[in-house]
């Protein structure tokens, strides 16, 4: 380890950066000068997230692009790419709704032979890292709020719909780490007085733009199950909960009867 590895190492860590060694390494191979490191790492001491430094996030084995101000895919979320990318089949017709940057779209674009995706946000910084990490021919992103974008043709075609909506309730966002409350945009976080109100917005929704048997799966947590679950069936989709000890994870998935 060189003096300026040191440096970096220690920096990180006097700014409370857990996994210093780990993060100077991804630092010192992104940045392209010195003078470039120098600035990344004055970027993350004062609270950016890594991944908002850095240019992109790594999900589900992809590099997503991720600019600063824009959401950062969590871990946990893959587990939802997986439970969707199990009910879909090629050819798929895909919808990702508040995409964020486009990270599960780009997943299940990766995973789902010749899948057609389609992703929404109603974030205008989401919208443009989103249609880098989802190029065309099969990738089509919109910016608006919720379905309202989607083209008109999608509806009753859609096979897989999948959202990680806001789900963190309004009196909780406080409680939520300094790196999401003040770089991630409130609109990518907040869920409403009890967490559920995008979802139940989504649940609503799903039946005019699912194809008969298609499927619908949001990402909540294991204490909003219960009642996610409720507004899916509200939606008429029968509906079930799949969760991960491992990623902490907790989906509701909806299918929408044939």
């Amino acid at each position: 380890m060189s003096v300026s590895d040191a440096v970096i190492i220690s920096r990180l860590r006097a700014a409370g950066c857990v996994f210093a060694e780990e993060e100077a390494r991804l630092l010192m191979s992104t940045a392209r000068t010195p003078d470039e490191l120098d600035a990344m790492v004055d970027r993350r001491v004062a609270g950016l997230p890594l991944e908002q430094v850095l240019g992109w996030a790594e999900f589900c084995g992809l590099r997503i692009t991720v600019a600063p101000g824009v959401f950062v895919p969590r871990r946990r979320t893959e587990f939802l790419v997986r439970q969707a990318a199990a009910v879909a089949r090629p050819g798929d017709v895909v919808v990702d709704l508040c995409c964020g940057a486009g990270a599960i779209g780009a997943a299940l674009a990766a995973a789902v032979d010749r899948a057609e995706v389609h992703a929404a946000d109603i974030d205008p910084a989401a919208v443009r890292c989103a249609r880098r990490n989802l190029p065309g021919p099969r990738g089509h992103v919109y910016q608006g709020d919720l379905y309202e974008p989607l083209p008109g043709g999608l509806r009753g075609r859609v096979s897989v719909l999948v959202a990680n909506v806001p789900y963190v309730p309004t009196g909780e966002i406080g409680f939520l780490p300094p790196e999401a409350r003040a770089h991630e945009p409130r609109v990518a976080l907040d869920g409403g007085a009890d967490g559920l109100y995008v979802l139940r917005r989504v649940a609503a929704g799903a039946a005019e733009w699912l194809m008969p048997g298609g499927h619908l799966l949001i990402e909540t947590s294991k204490r909003q199950a219960p009642s996610a679950q409720a507004a899916f069936v509200a939606g008429g989709l029968a509906a079930r909960v799949a969760s991960s000890a491992d990623l902490d994870a907790t989906v509701v998935i909806g299918r929408l009867p044939a």
